[in-house]
């Protein structure tokens, strides 16, 4: 087992050195602009009582938003994925404790010493700066450092969005259930989160008014080069994460193992087959996450089901009819979203309404319609997507005519060993899922033929092929290549198996002998 971390580390270091450097940018920018905002705002709180309340109940109401929640708002209302709504995010979270740090610091500065200044005639601009702000600093920095410590926390969840950080390996970890990526990001986060308020504590304690002043002079010099080597650092360290040579082709992918599986097919692929640069940006989330981003020019390509693409994008009724479905994607998304469906990939990874083998036998379930008797004592556990789509849950009592007794959200790397350790009843499984066999489960006949066909295929920004047609022309060399079975044991591989998803897809296309091009990398 030692070997076997020690090798996993190894095999990580240089990505672990990127995120750590990202998540250090993301914490620090966000808190250098808090810092700007919220001093500033304590400040003219601190003058003019009556907008006192306001900001700092503004601030307050804030930091009540969901962390989840507030990133996909700010997806939303700025149209991109990456670093800037994330940055956003935090800066807004971090406002209220120096907002309400900065007012009690600088109320806190007594009367005599107010009196003392305006006595010997200081500007009400040079007594905020030569004396109330140097006697309050403390106090402020305090709220800094309660604010940048919660923001290392909290950017961890910026890497659903695709902002990278540490939250890349446990986002990853979640969506192929491994726990060695999962310690990976948060084990880091955590030191992180330890040094930082190490490092403003000790500043903190640097410039507490009430220590002897014979090291006033080092004191200083040191907060100076602090001032000056810190962001420098932050920085050098991890501005490569970010500000880097932009590549010719972003390819994305949705939060679970056989969708990364696809993305490291087609950057192999071009990678392969043209002089292209391909940057990989997986795990963004969901559906809406991916389509968004692709429509706004975020990333170029990412692989969708024709299914999810009807009814969860286009808001249109489900069809069984897989041929029809294809169409009317493919045309839909050409002349609303300038969009290419490209040719499938072969395989149909339709939900499966599924449940234990066992339980099956013992309960004489077979089709889908066999639970509406057993459905009120039944504990059903879903990804939170299939909650809420029309081809979901939704639409599924519409069709069946029951629900379940009780209904969990679960991401949809867990849902699987939820249903394995007896926690839920049943999950919607995904038909090309290798866990179904591993878990020994049984997916029940879709008797009343609800749900749509989920053929996966690549879908492409117009201008991309447009500007690179050699794209297409890489991308058709799988199309066909993958049927249910190919792609259950390719998932099967990463999720039992611990077999990382780019060592999957290389040897796939290698055994189909699509990539005879590329060398070792």
């Amino acid at each position: 087992m030692n070997a076997e971390w020690t090798s996993f580390l190894v095999d990580r270091l240089p990505e672990l050195w990127l995120r750590v450097g990202q998540h250090l940018v993301l914490t620090g920018v966000s808190v250098a602009f808090a810092i700007l905002i919220g001093v500033s705002l304590g400040i003219l709180a601190g003058r003019v009582s009556w907008i006192r309340g306001p900001i700092v109940g503004a601030a307050g109401v804030l930091q009540t938003i969901p962390s989840l929640a507030m990133l996909t708002l700010l997806l939303a209302l700025l149209q991109r994925i990456g670093a800037v709504p994330a940055i956003l995010a935090l800066t807004l979270y971090a406002l209220l404790p120096i907002v309400r740090n900065t007012i009690t610091g600088l109320g806190g500065v007594s009367r005599e010493v107010v009196e003392a200044a305006r006595g010997v005639g200081m500007s009400r601009w040079q007594e905020l700066r030569l004396v109330r702000l140097p006697l309050a600093l403390p106090v402020i920095v305090a709220g800094i450092r309660t604010a940048a410590v919660a923001g290392v926390g909290i950017a961890t969840l910026s890497a659903f969005i695709g902002a990278g950080g540490l939250g890349q390996f446990i986002n990853r970890g979640l969506a192929l259930a491994d726990t060695r990526l999962i310690l990976l990001g948060a084990i880091p986060a955590a030191l992180l989160a330890l040094l930082v308020d190490f490092a403003l504590g000790a500043t903190n304690w640097a410039l507490d008014p009430r220590r002897k002043t014979g090291s006033r002079t080092r004191t200083k010099m040191a907060t100076r080069m602090a001032a000056i080597i810190l962001p420098f650092l932050i920085f050098a360290t991890g501005g490569f994460g970010y500000v880097r040579a932009r590549p010719d082709i972003t390819i994305g992918s949705k939060n679970f193992t056989e969708q990364i599986i696809l993305g490291h097919m087609m950057a192999l692929l071009i990678e392969d087959h043209t002089n292209l640069k391909v940057d990989r940006r997986f795990n963004l989330g969901g559906t809406m996450i991916c389509h968004g981003a692709l429509v706004h020019g975020e990333i170029d390509l990412y692989a969708e089901y024709t299914g999810t693409g009807l009814t969860a994008v286009l808001g249109q009724e489900p069809s069984a009819d897989p041929d029809q479905v294809y169409k009317t994607v493919s045309r839909e998304y050409r002349d609303r979203f300038d969009v290419q469906w490209l040719d499938p990939f072969g395989m149909n990874n339709t939900y499966s309404i599924t449940v234990l083998q066992a339980d099956a036998e013992r309960y004489g379930w077979d089709k889908v319609s066999d639970l509406e008797s057993w459905a009120k004592g039944l504990h059903a556990g879903f990804p939170g997507e299939f909650v809420e789509r029309p081809d979901g849950y939704p639409g599924f009592q519409n069709a069946y005519r029951f629900e379940f007794g009780q209904v969990s959200d679960i991401d949809a790397g867990l849902m699987y060993d939820a249903i394995a350790n007896g926690e839920v009843d049943v999950i919607a499984a995904f038909a090309t899922d290798g866990r179904i066999a591993a878990y020994n489960l049984r997916p029940l006949v879709d008797d009343r033929r609800f749900f749509p066909p989920y053929h996966a295929a690549p879908v492409v920004r117009t201008t991309t092929l447009r500007q690179y047609p050699q794209v297409r022309d890489a991308l058709e060399k799988i199309a066909g290549a993958l049927d249910d079975r190919s792609m259950r044991k390719l998932n099967g591989w990463v999720d039992q198996e611990r077999r990382s998803p780019e060592s999957v897809a290389k040897a796939f296309l290698r055994s189909k002998g699509l990539l005879k091009g590329m060398q070792k990398r």
